[in-house]
């Protein structure tokens, strides 16, 4: 074989390789194991999270918003969920606490998005705790796009007959079992393109008993129920044309006294991890501390969702995957001025600066951005003169060829 016909042919294998891996049906699935801080999940010895972290990486992470500032989120378990599902922090998707009395649905959750682009393609949820289909996913609530899961394995914590509540709590192992079993037979048999896992053992364990024996036996069980969910994603890799990206996280840490309570700001209670199989992590997710809201685009960007400009705008995460222009956008606010700063990442080109007064978005409404000013994405700051704009509240968004980012100036009175 002559050397042309030789190089010929390797190109065409590369060609074809190429096109396969193009073509390869995507899915997602995440998992969020219920108030395990990252220094328990470190401790205890999780083999079928390590193998996964050996594909992709273990990350630390925080929940909680900015500390002290307008974006500051209680650490609770339902505030947690619903930060991943919109890409959004508490002052925006308003679940404030575990009765998600008036989420805003305004800001759209991961589900609504995909199903928006995707029509035909299959969501799916498993979990004990029926409000995370009901309530934050908005199982055909009509505000909330009608938005129906193709699948779903929930609602067992309603039934004391299978599962007769215990006083220690057994009973919520049984049924995270249960949910494992069920997600792991429906990946395995049917696929879905996007799927969430909710697993709460942990979380009643680290109430009872604190940082103790019987909570880090729990984070064993949920290591163990992770690998079986795990497994069947392995089974339709090989067995399927399928190209599969998962993520497993927490909602929140635990008090350090203790180990029992959450729901405050102290570190260790913001303090979280994220496991992924993606082998390809961006800058962002190598130098900075990613956070709870970065699951959701990185999503999105992995099931290829085109988000609205106006949606775009609002979504606090930053993807974990691919090319990212802009992040870590400061701001201060002296005289008529907003002095703006960010940290430029990947590539140059230029950055539009867009402001706005107002927060109609919240009531469904548009706000009323202006232009500002365009320039290099590595000059990395601008001051503006707002004199013009003048108010006590600025939303301030960064577009930039990669990615988009925002953040808000909301003036405190002095004391």
């Amino acid at each position: 074989m002559n050397k042309s016909i030789k190089l010929s042919l390797i190109f065409l294998c590369f060609l074809t390789t190429a096109t396969i891996a193009q073509n390869r049906q995507r899915k997602v699935l995440f998992i969020i194991a219920d108030g395990i801080p990252a220094d328990v999940v470190e401790r205890v010895h999780t083999p079928n999270l390590d193998v996964i972290a050996k594909q992709g990486k273990y990350m630390r992470a925080y929940v909680g918003g900015e500390k002290d500032a307008y974006s500051q989120t209680p650490t609770i378990s339902a505030v947690g969920y619903n930060s991943l599902l919109t890409g959004t922090w508490v002052n925006k998707h308003n679940v404030w606490d575990n009765d998600i009395k008036e989420p805003n649905y305004n800001y759209w959750n991961i589900f609504r998005l995909f199903r928006q682009q995707y029509p035909n393609k299959k969501t799916a949820i498993f979990s004990s705790w029926t409000d995370n289909r009901t309530k934050l996913i908005g199982d055909s609530v009509a505000e909330a796009g009608n938005t129906h899961p193709d699948y779903h394995a929930d609602g067992y914590e309603l039934d004391t007959v299978t599962f007769p509540h215990d006083k220690e709590s057994d009973y919520m192992h049984r049924i995270d079992e249960t949910v494992t079993s069920a997600a792991a037979e429906r990946i395995k048999d049917k696929a879905p393109d996007l799927s969430w896992v909710y697993l709460e053992y942990t979380d009643d364990m680290g109430h009872r008993y604190g940082d103790s024996k019987k909570f880090y036996d729990a984070v064993a069980m949920m290591d163990n129920q992770v690998g079986k969910i795990w497994n069947a994603i392995e089974y339709r890799k090989k067995h399927f044309n399928e190209d599969w990206i998962i993520f497993i996280t927490t909602d929140h840490g635990r008090d350090e006294a203790t180990g029992k309570g959450h729901y405050g700001q102290t570190p260790r209670q913001r303090n979280t991890w994220i496991v992924t199989n993606y082998p390809d992590l961006n800058n962002y997710a190598r130098f900075y501390h990613p956070a709870i809201v970065d699951i959701m685009p990185t999503i999105a960007r992995f099931m290829n969702i085109n988000i609205p400009t106006e949606k775009a705008r609002e979504i606090d995460g930053t993807p974990l995957i691919g090319k990212v222009s802009v992040t870590d956008i400061r701001l201060n606010h002296f005289q008529d001025n907003l002095d703006i700063s960010w940290k430029a990442l990947s590539g140059g080109g230029r950055a539009k600066i867009w402001v706005a007064t107002t927060n109609n978005f919240k009531e469904g409404k548009p706000d009323q951005y202006k232009l500002m000013a365009e320039v290099p994405v590595n000059k990395e700051h601008i001051v503006l003169n707002v004199g013009k704009e003048k108010s006590d509240f600025y939303k301030v968004v960064i577009e930039a060829p990669h990615n988009t980012a925002n953040k808000w100036f909301v003036e405190k009175e002095e004391k």
